[in-house]
């Protein structure tokens, strides 16, 4: 059978909806039986491991509507996951990045944060980005190292992840990191490398520019 790439909100959200179904009775004996994790039974697992916080997942494809305020109003917020049991869910029942139309997002943000430049917590802060022309690398598996860094708190300073970005576009795929700051080079620079660690061996160099200074070309940029 062919398949059919999804290009709307309405197709994710779908797709979300089905994974997290109502409680059945089968859950519920699952639930009063002896304790099981999800590496001793997969299927029938009845103990979960706690996130650090929570995370919430995001879908946009904004490319038919330019304005600002119709691209928040496609803007959907899908999701948010609080173990790594739910993360997997989620992720495992979701198109793959590389499946969604060009123009659109997927975003992965800390609980409470919106993945938008207004957001208090992003308004003074930067972003790292990785861009790759598209079959070039395994971006699927480079995304999905990119969340479980984030998820996993694999940066050294966690309060200053925001969140993660991937952007299908024409001839690219563009995966980006939002921190919360922007004036400490240090902190950019660690967490720059250890992105660039997540997404391994692809040794291609990576930016980091303040969200105030994306759109000037002469800026001050860091790399690694």
């Amino acid at each position: 059978m062919a398949h059919v790439e999804p290009t709307s909100v309405v197709d994710i959200t779908a797709s979300v909806s089905n994974f997290v179904a109502e409680p059945t009775e089968a859950d519920a004996e699952v639930e009063s039986s002896e304790p099981r994790t999800v590496f001793s039974d997969p299927t029938n697992f009845n103990i979960k491991h706690p996130l650090n916080c929570g995370w919430t997942f995001w879908f946009d494809n904004p490319s038919k509507k330019k304005t600002f305020n119709s691209w928040s109003q496609n803007l959907k917020k899908l999701i948010t996951v609080n173990t790594v049991e739910d993360f997997w869910g989620v992720f495992n029942n979701i198109a793959k990045p590389s499946e969604i139309s060009v123009g659109a997002n997927f975003h992965l943000f800390r609980d409470g944060i919106k993945p938008e430049w207004e957001d208090p917590a992003n308004e003074h802060g930067g972003k790292w980005v990785f861009a790759a022309g598209k079959g070039k690398h395994d971006i699927d598996d480079l995304w999905l190292h990119t969340l479980l860094a984030c998820i996993g708190e694999a940066f050294e300073v966690e309060d200053e992840l925001c969140g993660a970005i991937f952007s299908s576009r024409r001839d690219v795929y563009r995966i980006t990191l939002w921190t919360r700051s922007c004036d400490s080079e240090e902190i950019a620079l660690a967490i720059g490398q250890k992105f660039k660690e997540a997404i391994s061996p692809t040794q291609e160099t990576i930016e980091f520019s303040s969200h105030a200074d994306s759109s000037k070309s002469k800026a001050k940029k860091l790399t690694v």
